[in-house]
């Protein structure tokens, strides 16, 4: 699959994660911004669409906030989600590092607004949470929302199998580099980034038997959006 295309699946994931989030009773609201931390992943391919948006927008500035964040702590993740599920099929514990957003806020949060809202990465997409975050210290997520949310992850990591994962912080500042982004368009990308791990496509897909049914026309669009 040719970059090109890609970029119109991952648009079809997000309009279709859209679109299931409309039915959802969410406290979430502009200016709510308790879970903009700068923990969040995200793909290369994310990456790149962020890149994009930043330069076509002349927001290119926002980078300099970015590379204040490099130094300051961050969830840095050691597996993706395909590979946790290859795991979890083999009968293998995996272990996932904590974050917490005492840490900081994200670095493209300004004045508690997203300033990349229209093309924001599905790491930020998916909190959806059922109260007000700063009133009880915590999101509340139904678990079949949770198995939603995997379900998309698997799917965009997949879209990008050849690319990468890691912190926001790192893959925007990857995507900064206009040779990168070169490479990134020719379909040449290695995760030589100390701070990025290789995506991996999706073998299997970690559904809960009692979810099965209920997310069948969910997964039913997915298919079709790679078409």
């Amino acid at each position: 699959m040719n970059l090109g295309k890609k970029q119109v699946v991952l648009e079809r994931i997000y309009q279709t994660y859209d679109h299931f989030t409309k039915g959802l009773d969410v406290a979430c609201k502009k200016y709510c911004a308790n879970c903009c931390t700068r923990n969040v992943t995200m793909t290369t391919l994310e990456g790149y669409m962020v890149a994009k948006f930043l330069k076509s927008r002349g927001k290119t500035d926002l980078y300099a906030n970015i590379k204040k964040a490099f130094d300051k702590k961050r969830f840095l993740p050691e597996i993706t989600i395909n590979t946790m599920a290859d795991l979890y099929l083999q009968g293998t514990d995996t272990h996932v590092d904590e974050s917490h957003a005492r840490w900081g806020e994200c670095p493209l949060l300004i004045s508690g607004e997203c300033s990349i809202y229209q093309v924001r990465p599905f790491g930020c997409r998916c909190f959806v949470s059922k109260i007000k975050c700063k009133e009880d210290g915590c999101a509340e997520v139904s678990p079949f929302v949770f198995t939603v949310n995997s379900l998309f992850l698997q799917y965009i990591e997949h879209v990008d199998q050849d690319g990468c994962f890691g912190n926001l912080t790192d893959i925007l500042l990857f995507m900064q580099n206009e040779e990168n982004r070169k490479l990134f368009e020719n379909g040449i990308i290695t995760c030589k980034n100390a701070w990025m791990i290789p995506n991996k496509p999706a073998k299997v897909l970690v559904i809960p038997p009692e979810h099965k049914s209920r997310i069948e026309p969910i997964l039913k669009v997915l298919q079709n959006s790679a078409v």
